[in-house]
C-alpha cells in the first residue's frame, strides 16, 4: 500500500488504510506505537486520529475512576 493513503485526509483513502489494516499482522504493535508516542496523525493500527483521540479519552477516564 502507499504511505501516502495512511496520512491522506480524505476519507475514501482512509477507508482503505483501515481496511489494509485489518489484516495486518502487526497492527496491535502499530496501534500501541502511535498511542505511547501520541501521534496525532494518520491512520494507524487501524484507527484514525480521532478513533485514537477517543482511546485516550477512555483510557484516562478509567484510571481516574480506578485512582
Amino acid at each position: 500500500m502507499p504511505p501516502e493513503l495512511f496520512f491522506s485526509h480524505d476519507e475514501t483513502d482512509k477507508a482503505i488504510a483501515l481496511r489494509a489494516c485489518g489484516s495486518c499482522a502487526v497492527r496491535e504493535i502499530c496501534l500501541d506505537y502511535a498511542m505511547e508516542h501520541r501521534i496525532d496523525h494518520g491512520v494507524w493500527g487501524g484507527a484514525t486520529e480521532e478513533q485514537r483521540r477517543q482511546l485516550r479519552r477512555v483510557a484516562r477516564q478509567t484510571t481516574a475512576k480506578v485512582a
